[in-house]
């Protein structure tokens, strides 16, 4: 294959710009066309060429267009669950008998700072944080974790700045939402086989307690975890047993 004037090395920098340019012009406008397409494509795609302002468009177009795609994919798999799950079917019916209903209105797909892929406000809102959803079935055991957290304040009285009321909730979402079976332990790289869901249903409820305002450190988290922790275990409400 022959070479082209570009390509030999005896040119500078400035001689292979100048050459360029004339090798630009002397094309046909839809062949300009056709180049300039390509180019910013590639621009766009690798960041080559651009300027650092240009970067930095790129930048926030790219995060804009990953968090809307991943937004969508989050509602997507919301509203499938909420009609094909029977783990979200059971919670929902529960909550209705509680006079409480959960749908697209009140279960937002938002973006998360923490390290959590859901949340429960006490005003009954429930946060699907689509930016930390690694697969459908982690939606589905978060849509539920949650939800057990409406039906306990629907039905009991809790009190959320109170460690063991906090730590009651959280010890019954994990148990019970699917949230520390065996599989979703191995993707957090938790391996363990004595006794072990009591394991992961403890140190779960102990790491959403140390975000609690009113807990003091671990071992505060830690002591109101273990005093509650038979009681709040064995109750399997709404759930005939452990799912």
């Amino acid at each position: 294959m022959s070479k082209t004037h570009t390509d030999n090395p005896s040119l500078s920098t400035s001689e292979r710009s100048k050459l360029f340019q004339r090798q630009y012009e002397a094309l046909s406008s839809s062949e300009r066309s056709t180049f300039d397409n390509w180019s910013r494509a590639i621009s766009n795609y690798t960041g080559w060429g651009l300027t650092d302002k240009e970067k930095q468009e790129r930048s926030v177009r790219t995060n804009y267009e990953k968090d809307l795609k991943d937004c969508k994919r989050c509602e997507k798999w919301r509203n499938e669950l909420i009609k094909t799950s029977p783990l979200v079917i059971f919670m929902n019916e529960s909550l209705k008998k509680s006079g409480v209903v959960f749908d697209q209105s009140n279960m937002p797909c938002m973006k998360c700072d923490e390290m959590r892929s859901g949340g429960f406000s006490s005003d009954g809102v429930i946060q699907l944080c689509y930016n930390r959803l690694y697969g459908k079935g982690h939606l589905e055991t978060t849509m539920a974790h949650e939800m057990i957290h409406a039906y306990d304040q629907a039905n009991f009285n809790i009190d959320w700045y109170n460690l063991e009321h906090h730590a009651c909730t959280e010890i019954r979402a994990a148990s019970l939402s699917g949230d520390c079976t065996w599989f979703q332990e191995l993707l957090r790289g938790n391996v363990g086989f004595l006794k072990h869901h009591q394991v992961c249903v403890k140190r779960r409820a102990k790491l959403s307690l140390l975000a609690n305002p009113n807990c003091k450190s671990e071992k505060h988290a830690e002591a109101a975890v273990n005093k509650v922790f038979q009681s709040c275990f064995t109750d399997t409400r709404p759930f005939d047993e452990i799912y």
